[in-house]
């Protein structure tokens, strides 16, 4: 009896990216829409007002009123973009639209609204990623959107705490997008459309006008200076539809000055894990020895978390820090990254610029938030998986991103969430990594010799291993588990209230170091390349 033929093996169906993305963007809003009823910051009055103010008050006023203290401080593209749900708002309760009797409201109708219009705006940051990844291979483009769909930083950030930062990281990524598919023109046009939104984007704007001069308007001196002019006009163009009114009503100069409150401390009220706590703290831990040695070492008045014009540094032994300083230092962070981009732009480079960009931005620049960093970790996330030792320096730098962000979150409703949150996180991270990183070890072919060989062979480097942080990077992170033991239990043991910001303070304090280390890098591979 002759051996009957193996059967013909099935073609395996291919793979459907928009049928994947949308179930992860609904496992994605299923977790946002459970996190409604939790805490918000004072930033849900601030974008409560923001649309009672451009509905109910005419352009002209829109950056001079202040019938509450929480002022439009957005670029116009953001108040028009506000005015717009103000719209939604109207219809659903007039109360939140009121100027003056909607101040402080808090009803269920105003808290829904808000937080499902922060859900559909993802749907930006959703798209950008879809076109950044929809040429990798399922893998990838999977980890990927683990990393940027369900970041538990946005989660913090956006669906708990209330900000917009995913719909803007999508017009980045966009932006990106373009870039890399040497789409120049409309990646420019994203930026600019970007910076109307939000300014402090405009970090990054070095880096994108010397990539832009040196990709874009190349070509000889007729060819670059029409491409130069056609470049500059649609971002004119931008810039006309969105600042072209208020110059009209002659409220340009006020708009700048909403924009650009320098009067601000160089710190934001949670001190922000970058250079400046360094500095800081090496402020306090002289002006303490100079006392303790007989010195007469004035204690500052002023704060570093506010002040007025001209005494928003209130250093007791260190030189005071302005803002002109902060530019220059961030300025001078830029400078081997942007001889980088004007010695040889290339696309498949400019998303490690770009974020490179914004780490100098958080860790020199002046009164810096620290939800700033998502401005970094979201693009890395793309750029992580070009190597192991991407992977793990991102795995490091996205664990201590989310991780300096709890203190946005202090209510004890809240700790179970987002301690679960990065748990979880770090499992899926580390997890795509060494899976992904293990697959790349192994020759593309299952029945080659060479396969068989390393897939049965004992592994002997981090690629066959998958992912491998070693012992300083493990160390370091069993401090971050140490610090939030301190700050949750052994604080309050031994001290009491006498220091309340002792448990802020070690957060940013040791986060700082795992940041800046990580800009370091960044910065050794962008000399390198």
């Amino acid at each position: 009896m002759e051996d009957e033929p193996p059967p013909t093996p099935r073609p395996s169906k291919p793979d459907d990216p928009i049928k994947e993305l949308l179930w992860f963007s609904l496992i994605s809003t299923t977790i946002k829409l459970l996190l409604v009823p939790s805490y918000h910051s004072t930033d849900f009055e601030v974008h409560r007002n923001w649309l009672a103010t451009t509905h109910s008050l005419p352009l002209s006023q829109w950056y001079s009123d202040t019938t509450s203290e929480w002022t439009l401080d957005y670029p116009p593209f953001f108040a028009y973009f506000e005015l717009f749900l103000s719209l939604f708002a109207s219809y659903v309760d007039r109360t939140i639209v009121n100027l003056h009797q909607g101040l402080n409201y808090k009803a269920n109708s105003v808290i829904y609204l808000q937080r499902i219009t922060v859900m559909v705006s993802d749907l930006v940051l959703h798209f950008a990623i879809y076109g950044i990844t929809k040429k990798l291979d399922p893998t990838r483009r999977r980890l990927i959107w683990v990393l940027v769909i369900w970041s538990p930083a946005l989660f913090i950030v956006d669906h708990m705490h209330f900000q917009y930062n995913g719909f803007l990281l999508g017009l980045l990524l966009l932006s990106i997008w373009a870039l890399s598919e040497e789409r120049d023109l409309l990646g420019g046009f994203f930026f600019a459309v970007l910076l109307c939104f939000k300014h402090l984007f405009a970090v990054a704007a070095p880096v994108y006008f010397v990539y832009l001069l040196r990709h874009y308007c190349r070509g000889g001196l007729s060819k670059g200076l029409s491409r130069f002019l056609v470049m500059g006009l649609l971002v004119i163009s931008v810039f006309v539809a969105a600042f072209g009114p208020f110059v009209y009503h002659g409220q340009m100069l006020q708009v700048i000055h909403r924009m650009f409150p320098f009067g601000r401390g160089l710190c934001h009220a949670y001190w922000a894990p970058n250079f400046w706590v360094f500095y800081i703290m090496v402020d306090k831990l002289l002006a303490f020895l100079l006392r303790r040695l007989g010195f007469n070492i004035q204690r500052p008045t002023a704060s570093f978390t506010g002040g007025l014009v001209g005494d928003s540094s209130p250093f007791a032994v260190l030189p005071r820090i302005t803002p002109l300083f902060t530019f220059m230092m961030v300025l001078l962070a830029l400078c081997p990254c942007l001889l980088k981009a004007w010695r040889n732009p290339q696309p498949k480079k400019i998303t490690r610029w770009i974020a490179y960009a914004y780490m100098c931005g958080f860790l020199f620049g002046w009164h810096v938030h620290e939800k700033a960093l998502l401005h970094f970790i979201t693009p890395l996330a793309v750029v992580a998986l070009d190597s192991v030792d991407d992977g793990r320096h991102y795995f490091l730098l996205s664990t201590v991103g989310c991780y300096s962000l709890f203190p946005l979150l202090f209510e004890a409703q809240e700790y179970p969430i987002k301690l679960t949150l990065l748990l979880l996180h770090c499992l899926l991270m580390w997890y795509g990594f060494s899976s992904l990183f293990s697959e790349v070890a192994l020759p593309k072919s299952p029945n080659s010799d060479e396969y068989l060989e390393k897939k049965t062979a004992e592994p002997t480097s981090d690629e066959e291993t998958g992912l491998e942080i070693g012992w300083i990077g493990r160390c370091y992170l069993l401090g971050l588990a140490a610090i939030e033991v301190c700050g949750q239990f052994l604080y309050p043991l031994i001290i009491g209230d006498k220091f309340p910001f002792l448990p802020l303070m070690s957060i940013s304090v040791y986060c700082a170091f795992g940041i800046t280390y990580s800009w370091l890098w960044q910065l050794r591979c962008i000399i390198k390349s």
